[in-house]
């Protein structure tokens, strides 16, 4: 017997009144925090995935791989289980990040967010990914599982990996400028 096909129907119409329901099987108001979690998680996915399509090849491994841990991690908000080490997690993308970073000049300066298409892209990648953590501290502020299993330093440790991968493949970077005080 073939395997069935585990979406079978985009359109289902169930979510028409303002709820919709999660893997767990319950309903939720579409403006529930754990709806904002799952929005926030999948926004992330999908800049990554534009992020992706400008990298060079050689990039698109690592940041497919981050794709689908993002993936995990919805799965993990809708249904509460994950098989998902990710503590292990936090170790690559610190290795990964410390690597990356060994190849830059030290930082002497915050930076604005551009550099190029893919510098740029990066950053707004890392800024979806800190809205991201903030709605998942939000909703394990109320969820054992969720603030246990260790993914909110997983998301704290993306945003740092996206900001250095954003440095290098930047065109040049441009460092920030005070402004100076107004004079009255």
């Amino acid at each position: 017997m073939p395997k069935r096909n585990r979406i079978d129907r985009v359109t289902t119409r169930s979510g028409d009144q303002g709820e919709t329901s999660l893997a767990d099987g319950r309903r939720y108001a579409k403006h529930d925090a754990r709806i904002e979690l799952v929005g926030a998680l999948d926004e992330a996915n999908s800049f990554l995935g534009l992020l992706a399509a400008e990298a060079d090849a050689s990039q698109q491994p690592q940041l497919a791989r981050i794709q689908s841990l993002l993936f995990d991690a919805g799965a993990m908000v809708a249904t509460g289980n994950c098989n998902v080490d990710w503590p292990a997690v936090v170790q690559e993308l610190e290795a990964s990040s410390a690597a990356l970073n060994a190849q830059l000049p030290p930082l002497r300066e915050f930076i604005l967010p551009g550099g190029g298409r893919a510098a740029a892209l990066a950053h707004v990648a890392r800024s979806v990914v800190r809205r991201a953590e903030r709605r998942w501290w939000q909703v394990a502020a109320d969820a054992e599982e969720l603030r246990a299993s260790g993914f909110g330093v997983v998301l704290n440790r993306l945003s740092d990996y996206l900001f250095v991968f954003a440095r290098t493949v930047a065109s040049g970077e441009q460092l920030w400028q005070p402004s100076e005080p107004a004079k009255g």
